[in-house]
Parts: structure tokens; sequence; C-alpha cells
């Protein structure tokens, strides 16, 4: 008989993109309310590497990335994409922000091995993992050093977001330890 084994806490990461510095700190502050205490922020960067969402939300948009504390099971990802969306939804009803969706949350995880992240999208490298939600893993940590692959975002091959990436293994590792 084989053993099944559970799988390691992983440590939730979400991406966001946002119009303003207005829509982003809201969509910080209703992270916090819905899946708790922050601990780690990246720094705030220009989003430049596509026009993709300039429609919806604008020609200047920020991009951050914040990790929540408390550490979660992989199997947690898709029903945390569900409610990015519906917070997502929610901040586009906020007044004057003046943009259809002032917020793109990418919710992810982060494993000693690895980025994860959700989409509502399939493609050929995704993997269906439930309630209409898929994942693809769009970094590896091999070597000492993120490695990105044909298909991740330009974003994401950016040494400025390895940094931050490697910020979160050391600090996942450490709370694994604990």
């Amino acid at each position: 008989m084989w053993t099944l084994k559970k799988p390691e806490p992983v440590k939730l990461i979400i991406g966001i993109l946002a119009a303003n510095e207005t829509a982003l700190n809201a969509a910080i502050d209703m992270i916090k309310d819905k899946f708790g205490e922050c601990d780690l922020e990246s720094e705030t960067w220009a989003f430049t590497q596509t026009e993709y969402y300039a429609k919806e939300t604008g020609s200047e948009i920020l991009k951050k990335f914040i990790t929540v504390k408390k550490l979660i099971t992989p199997d947690k990802l898709a029903a945390i994409k569900l409610k990015t969306n519906k917070m997502e939804e929610k901040l586009a009803r906020m007044p004057g922000i003046g943009f259809s969706r002032p917020v793109n949350l990418d919710p992810g995880y982060i494993e000693p091995s690895k980025l994860v992240l959700a989409s509502t999208k399939n493609f050929s490298h995704r993997i269906y993992i439930g309630k209409k939600i898929w994942a693809e893993v769009t970094l590896v940590y091999n070597k000492g050093r993120w490695v990105f692959f044909e298909y991740t975002f330009p974003d994401h091959r950016e040494e400025r977001y390895h940094g931050f990436f490697s910020k979160v293994r050391e600090k996942l590792v450490e709370q694994i330890r604990q």
C-alpha cells in the first residue's frame, strides 16, 4: 500500500495591478480584511510590459505584491481566486476611480521550489484545479535563482520581482521551520 503525503504549507502571494494609488491602497486594505495580516510587501513598480490592461485600468498602471502571514495549503488556491475576483468586482464599484477595472488581483503561492499562479483562463501549460480555475507553474527556484519558462509573463521574468520572490521564499522556509 502506498502512503499519501500531506502537502507542505505554502505562502499566499497576491499580485496587484492598480490604476492609481487610491485603487492600490483600497485593494491592499480589502486583501487584509479578507485574508488576514500581511507580512511582506514589494515596492510599487510601474507596469509597462504590456498595454493589455490599458482599456480597463488606464495607461499608468502600478504593480505590487503582498503576502499573507498565515500559511495556506495549496488546495485553497481556486477558492482564493474566486474571492479575489469578487473583490475586483467590488473595487470596480468604488466611487471616483473612473476605470471599469481599477484593480486586477492575481493570487498564487510560493513554495520552496516554485511560484504558482491562478487564472480564470485555460491554456496549454495550465492545469485545471477546480471551481473553473486553472493554475500554472510560472517560475521554478533552481540552484539559488528563479528560472522562467517560454510562457512566463514578461514582468515575472524581471530580476526585481525575483528579488522579492526570494524574500518570500526565505520567509516561508523560516515559517515552516517554526
